[in-house]
């Protein structure tokens, strides 16, 4: 069982905050986060410096199979950048306010621009697995559940109580990666991006009913991320690799497992990264 905590004051984030600086002389101004299966993209950064995620204070450590864990700084396409070679989950234990912790540590380090990476499960039929999918909007079944990160105490030092979520991606950044991915001539499908607890994957009937509710992904991660950014006064931009495409029926003979999850991820980074290096390149501000 991970060692978790509700509730962080802000003080705690300052202390995350100041240990990694105290390990880097860059200054980014952009996050990214990569889900189960992308953490060969952190290895296109330059002059890096790691930090395993278990030296930082208060940083919740990941064990899923596929998550590196540890932050990678550097310069990635002339941007100073900070990355997350992976992620932890709320079915490993932590609290979404963990989840989330590295998130307003990202903030209080400059980060002004998220980019959120994951593995997803496709419902849209006309989606292909080894696609990327733009994500334009979210359900956070989650968080509408009672497991919100910004459950508990308001930290008005980062954001207010109540924060709007009407844009919750970016749509300049959105617009910026359909822009990029036509002048790839990347396949770049788009679409809205469902969260569940897990570990399970979904039965028929769950993915029958996400995708009436208008979903066209569905994955274990992000939303927490996206709702404390947007709380922070940060510009998100999602992308999902489109790992295998959910199963509607009991009829199926057909498995999901998470070594596909990671098999497909894998073929899917050489276009994952020649679309996030040209946003980066593209990014004014």
């Amino acid at each position: 069982m991970a060692e978790t905590k509700d509730f962080f004051t802000y003080e705690a984030y300052q202390q995350a905050a100041d240990y990694i600086r105290g390990k880097t002389q860059h200054q980014p101004a952009i996050g990214l986060i990569l889900g189960s299966g992308l953490s060969p993209l952190a290895d296109e950064i330059e002059q890096a410096d790691h930090i395993p995620y278990a030296d930082i204070p208060h940083f919740p450590v990941s064990g899923v199979v596929g998550h590196a864990g540890k932050l990678v700084i550097g310069q990635l396409a002339g941007k100073a950048v900070l990355v997350m070679q992976g992620r932890t989950h709320f079915y490993e234990g932590y609290s979404t306010q963990h989840i989330t912790l590295p998130v307003r540590v990202m903030r209080l380090l400059g980060v002004q621009t998220l980019i959120v990476t994951n593995a997803a499960g496709g419902l849209n039929r006309n989606f292909k697995a080894g696609e990327l999918m733009l994500i334009t909007d979210q359900i956070n079944l989650v968080g509408m559940t009672g497991n919100s990160p910004l459950h508990g105490p308001n930290l008005e030092e980062f954001g207010p109580r109540f924060p709007s979520m009407t844009h919750a991606y970016d749509p300049a950044l959105t617009a910026l990666a359909r822009q990029t991915a036509r002048s790839l001539n990347l396949t770049l499908q788009e679409g809205v991006y469902a969260c569940l607890s897990g570990p399970t994957f979904e039965t028929p009937a769950e993915n029958r009913f996400l995708h009436r509710l208008g979903a066209d992904a569905v994955g274990m991660s992000t939303a927490h991320e996206v709702v404390v950014a947007n709380h922070c006064g940060m510009r998100v931009l999602g992308v999902s690799s489109i790992t295998n495409i959910s199963i509607l029926e009991t009829s199926s003979t057909a498995e999901t497992t998470h070594e596909e999850v990671l098999e497909t991820g894998k073929r899917i980074v050489p276009n994952l990264m020649a679309l996030l290096k040209g946003v980066l390149a593209a990014m004014t501000s």
